[in-house]
């Protein structure tokens, strides 16, 4: 090659046959580029990128751009704050963090705790909370990476807002005040925000948080002092490359671009590591990262290298630090994190003379000290002010980093860094050194907590920025106003007053939902969210009714347009209709029913969705609204493994009751009849939205419409409680409980029992197993722990399933749509033979009727159970003489 012409950057493994007419070409462009302008050097390549496609001409793949930083020097802004103090504060918080994980594992190993993480997020934090991140009632939202806590704890006790005590109970929170090992809202109310412990979630959640601000701004539900604040507040999500390769973490990347959220910013923390090794080591996690968000419409800036290799970057004429970077993975990169300037020199600028030239008058100590993009709060400032002020699209930032940063050979850069929780002696003076920490060898050695004092330069200039920014992060609010809710009387005495009439707990719920969106105090506050399925929940008229939210209307003429219900896209539309998405169905939920917290502005999310696509697909984010404190109903409907009938195994849910247990402040009802569905809405609105408890419900709807008995007098306490008598025998000799839509077989096992038996049978209706075992576990606790005085106890002493079912020697029968293991959950409070049924096993497609025969909780196997129970002779006959058959193992277990 002449040696003339210069080395231009480019793939080794394409050369370039004609290097002097590629040289023609770009010295064309740049001389464009000088007279024109960069707008018209886009219009031109736009329009020659057409033409090539149309000469079918193969294009190159212009997703990934080079290996540099996206903002240029000259784009920079001024660095807004004192370089010199800002470092102190972070060499601070950064000791104080670690300090935190080491005196926990000199406590105890098994608490564990990360330190790596933070070190290499530090400055990512840092530069936020002194320049970006505002506080106070409409504050940025953010969702800190849940590996880095230890870091915001560290700030925290800086702040004054964490004592010393509190940093020295981290991850032991049974006794005194400890620290939670993660962000989480439940364990630590008044601090964090958000829970992210799930890797993963917190790019969906912040995602559809984002997305929900627009949609509480576009439906007028902000005065014009909290909408302009609204319009300016950003959602920030902070987050590890590798856990970028979980399918949540890209799941609502579409979303965002396709509704031009700009007040999302979404910060990759790309240290190249995951827990065990590199991201990528044969290839390149942020030149992935960049194609994946560019091709899905975000806005992308790569943060990748530091001030120190500006002049580098000036002197490198043939832009071979460009070309280097292409051809390093992601495996030497971490190496090169993990060794000096002397490896660096060896193994990096040795590559090429070019490289080498360009380095030599460095010295291996100069090279050592070469930032990358995430370590250097100028050009952090510089990625975030840019996606602060970036219109049209979400903005993500790929800041690379070095895992375990200033960590040196304990961990920087080490695959064993992530599960580093102890240093020695020696490990830590270094650290000490490393960022010119204010510590003598015996306070190093103790790991002491460092705070300067209150007039210290530090403090000042600490609060003096968080005060500028509106106060503290993170901080979680709970003072909301309460909301007036309606008796059921008001929305559902169709239901209450049914008097027979047919319909399916669906249709009920569809009639209550319409008339509650009409009602003054609550009707502008409900969120009715869908996952596709409204038609086929009976909701279209909704459509017309309050529209689907649309941030852009609606374009189009809806093919139905002439139906009374048709397909009605508006900006102020209340409904948020996900598509087949049920993971953004349930992110957006999370944002409405967390409202009251995030914006003060109580909210009530309704989500009605297939139950099988509930607890078990999206059990991850239900425990995340769990540990949110999540206010609003989830509404499993075409519920059980029998009412769906003829979708089989895919569609038919067993298990979501039991799983809906193990969550302890989640209300889950199976109401057989629509007055018990309008009792337990009613007190659901009121005990949340009146009453302020952090619950949310579950509760399943059936597709089976049968007729509907009106509303017994003495019901209410029994419905709320789990379980209400709705068939009274005279001298009844056992006692039968049905749930759901099974309510009804059980119910006409008892009139087959009488008339066919000669037997009498009570029979309860058991809204919800686990409201009575909730009960059940807390007063055997009181008992256990404080047992009552001498002299007997009265029925205030017993649970509700004692009261209901006291010991007399009836035995008694349970029949669900749910696996057996359901109804078990009451066994230890039933004094009398007990026998549950349930519908164990894999589902299946057929008929109603022959599905409960097929899993026996049909009418005809709740009365061979109950002779069974009673040791009545005619059972093995009545078995028989019903088909059932009596040997072998059972059908569903085949």
């Amino acid at each position: 090659m002449d040696a003339s012409i210069p080395r231009e950057v480019g793939n080794p493994r394409d050369p370039d046959d004609d290097p002097l007419e590629t040289r023609e070409w770009i010295e064309s462009l740049d001389a464009l580029i000088e007279a024109s302008g960069p707008e018209r050097a886009t219009f031109l390549l736009r329009r020659l990128l057409q033409h090539a496609r149309a000469r079918r001409i193969p294009l190159p793949q212009v997703l990934a751009t080079p290996y540099v930083n996206t903002i240029g020097l000259a784009e920079q802004p001024p660095y807004q704050g004192n370089l010199e103090i800002e470092a102190r504060i972070s060499s601070l918080v950064r000791w104080n963090a670690l300090a935190m994980v080491v005196r926990a594992n000199r406590a105890s190993a098994e608490l564990g705790g990360h330190i790596a993480s933070y070190a290499s997020a530090a400055d990512l934090f840092e530069v936020g909370f002194n320049h970006f991140f505002h506080a106070g009632e409409r504050g940025d939202l953010v969702y800190f990476q849940p590996h880095s806590a230890p870091g915001v704890y560290a700030r925290a006790f800086l702040e004054g807002r964490l004592t010393a005590e509190q940093l020295d109970h981290y991850r032991r929170e049974t006794t005194g005040e400890g620290l939670s090992s993660y962000p989480h809202p439940w364990l630590m109310p008044r601090f964090w925000q958000f829970p992210t412990g799930s890797m993963g979630l917190g790019p969906l959640l912040a995602i559809y948080q984002a997305r929900f601000m627009r949609y509480l701004a576009h439906r007028g539900l902000l005065d014009a002092a909290a909408a302009s604040h609204q319009a300016a507040r950003k959602v920030w999500c902070f987050v590890g490359d590798g856990e970028m390769d979980e399918p949540e973490s890209l799941a609502g990347l579409s979303v965002a671009a396709r509704e031009k959220l700009d007040n999302l910013v979404l910060v990759v923390n790309c240290n190249l590591q995951r827990l065990d090794g590199p991201v990528r080591g044969n290839g390149s996690i942020v030149q992935e990262l960049e194609g994946l968000f560019a091709g899905a419409g975000w806005n992308v800036i790569k943060l990748l290298w530091g001030s120190d290799w500006d002049p580098l970057f000036a002197r490198d004429e043939h832009r071979m630090l460009e070309r280097a970077f292409l051809e390093t993975v992601d495996g030497e990169f971490q190496t090169y994190a993990a060794t000096d300037g002397a490896f660096n020199r060896e193994h990096f600028f040795s590559k090429y003379p070019e490289l080498a030239q360009l380095a030599e008058h460095l010295s291996d100590d100069d090279i050592d000290r070469l930032r990358r993009g995430g370590h250097d709060p100028v050009k952090i400032f510089s990625a975030y002010w840019h996606a602060a002020r970036h219109e049209g699209q979400p903005t993500v930032i790929l800041a690379m980093t070095k895992k375990g940063y200033g960590m040196g050979t304990a961990g920087q850069g080490r695959m064993t860094t992530h599960s580093q929780k102890k240093l020695d002696a020696e490990q830590l003076a270094a650290f000490r050194d490393r960022f010119a920490l204010p510590l003598t060898d015996a306070q190093c050695d103790a790991c002491e907590f460092v705070r300067p004092p209150k007039d210290a330069p530090e403090m000042a200039y600490l609060h003096a920025r968080r005060e500028k920014l509106g106060g503290y992060l993170p901080a979680r609010r709970d003072d909301a106003a309460p909301l007036e809710t309606p008796p059921a009387t008001a929305f559902a005495r169709f239901a209450l007053e049914a008097n027979g009439k047919e319909m399916s707990t669906t249709v009920a719920y569809v009639r209550m939902a319409g008339s509650l969106l009409r009602d003054a105090h609550v009707g502008k506050r409900i969120v009715p969210i869908i996952a596709d399925e409204a038609r086929t929940f009976g909701m279209a008229d909704l459509f017309r009714q309050v529209g689907i939210y649309s941030p852009i209307g609606q374009l189009y003429r809806p093919e139905d347009r002439e139906q009374l219900s048709y397909y009605k896209e508006a900006v102020e539309g209340q409904i948020l209709e996900e598509g087949i998405n049920e993971a953004g169905a349930m992110a957006s939920w999370v944002a409405a029913a967390t409202s009251y917290s995030t914006h003060g502005l109580p909210m009530l999310p309704m989500y009605i969705y297939y139950s099988i696509f509930g607890f078990q697909r999206v059990g991850d984010e239900i425990w995340a609204a769990a540990d949110s404190r999540s206010r609003g109903f989830l509404f499993g409907a075409t519920a059980g493994r029998t009412t769906l009938s003829g979708e089989g195994l895919q569609h038919e849910d067993g298990s979501s009751h039991l799983v809906a247990s193990t969550v302890p402040n989640c209300r889950a009802y199976d109401p057989a009849f629509a007055y018990e569905l309008a009792v337990i809405l009613e007190d659901g609105m009121r005990r949340m939205l009146r009453e302020r408890e952090d619950v949310f419900y579950y509760v399943t709807l059936m597709n089976e419409s049968y007729a509907q008995p009106s509303m017994p007098d003495g019901a209410r306490e029994g419905i709320l409680r789990g379980m209400h008598r709705v068939r009274t025998a005279k001298d009844s000799k056992v006692r039968l409980l049905g749930a759901g839509t099974i309510l009804n077989e059980v119910l006409a096992a008892a009139e087959l029992l009488e008339r066919d038996f000669g037997i009498a049978a009570d029979v309860h209706s058991v809204t919800s197993f686990t409201e009575l075992r909730r009960e059940g576990l807390e007063m055997s606790r009181a008992k256990r722990i404080s047992p009552s005085a001498p002299g007997g106890s009265t029925v205030e002493d017993h649970c509700w399933i004692e009261r209901e079912l006291p010991a007399n020697g009836t035995p008694v029968v349970a029949a669900s749509d749910y696996v057996s293991a359901l109804a078990d959950l009451i066994r230890p409070w039933i004094r009398d033979p007990y026998l549950a049924l349930g519908t164990d096993g894999f589902g299946r497609s057929d008929t109603r009727a022959s599905l409960r025969r097929f899993f026996e909780v049909d009418r005809h196997s709740v009365v061979v159970a109950a002779l069974r129970a009673l040791g009545d002779a005619r059972a093995g006959d009545a078995a028989k003489g019903f088909g059932i058959e009596a040997a072998g193992a059972p059908p569903w277990s085949r």
